[in-house]
């Protein structure tokens, strides 16, 4: 065959490829990736908020931030609990930086700031009814790409709703803390996040148990950061905020752009003590 009449076939394979790989992946939001992109401190898309009352029941109210064009189509979301005593203020800043990368995101109160792991479970999920089924921005979600995060008791409690929900997308876990030390149960993508200065929960006795404990067959990922405290999560922090929107991009968004950031396994260095995971992502 010649030369020309091979250059159709090659156009209308590559056209066809083009859109198998468009129809693969639908809910890719934004542009191409850069470690700049996900390093800022904004995201590409504009983003408003809305606060909700404690009145609804379920959990303490939060604040909901979100994209405000819905020109790329509905949205994965991810709510996000406080560790013990801590308020949604102590994780407000993941509000707007993750929600400016294309996700809807729900900070929450819990129902006292002394919940335990488990009761922040259940009002993490309860949380996310309320987002895709009642709040003012249901419309914008997929309900059917959600995941879960936490810091502290919160980190645990993402973890126990990992565990009740399994058709969550994602789940991180910030320098968690929790009396349950197996997660063998759990079938969520999982990015634990460990501090390697953390004196309340020390990562030898939670973080690593945690992700050792994780199904070798799930897609997991272990952070460790270096030189860093329990209260880590609680400041705006790059490396936390790098990977953790890299991993929902990755799974709630199945978007395997991102995947370029968590594997191969990011090297130690200044700003991470330890990283594994199981790469290559299924």
């Amino acid at each position: 065959m010649q030369l020309r009449s091979l250059i159709p076939i090659a156009l209308s394979l590559l056209l066809v490829g083009g859109t198998a790989h468009a129809a693969d992946n639908p809910y890719e939001r934004g542009p191409a990736p850069t470690t700049a992109s996900i390093e800022a401190a904004r995201g590409p898309f504009a983003i408003s908020q809305t606060s909700v009352s404690s009145l609804v029941g379920g959990f303490g109210g939060g604040t909901i931030y979100y994209p405000t064009s819905t020109a790329s189509g509905t949205f994965g979301a991810v709510a996000i609990s406080p560790g013990f005593t801590g308020t949604q203020a102590t994780i407000a800043w993941l509000g707007p930086r993750i929600a400016s990368q294309g996700f809807v995101v729900f900070t929450i109160d819990t129902t006292t700031v002394f919940d335990q792991p488990d009761s922040r479970a259940t009002q993490l999920l309860a949380a996310l009814d309320y987002l895709t089924q009642r709040s003012d921005v249901r419309s914008r979600v997929d309900a059917t790409r959600l995941g879960v995060m936490g810091h502290s008791m919160g980190g645990g409690g993402s973890l126990r709703a990992a565990a009740q929900r399994p058709a969550l997308q994602a789940a991180i876990p910030l320098t968690g803390w929790h009396t349950t030390k197996n997660w063998s149960t759990v079938r969520v993508p999982t990015m634990v996040i460990g501090a390697e200065n953390d004196s309340i929960a020390p990562v030898a006795q939670h973080s690593e148990p945690f992700y050792t404990s994780l199904p070798s067959t799930l897609d997991k990922a272990y952070l460790e950061l270096n030189n860093a405290s329990h209260l880590a999560p609680n400041t705006s922090n790059t490396t936390i905020a790098k990977y953790s929107i890299s991993w929902l991009k990755r799974f709630v968004d199945n978007d395997t752009r991102y995947e370029q950031f968590l594997c191969p396994a990011p090297r130690p260095g200044t700003l991470i003590e330890e990283y594994r995971d199981t790469c290559p992502h299924s």
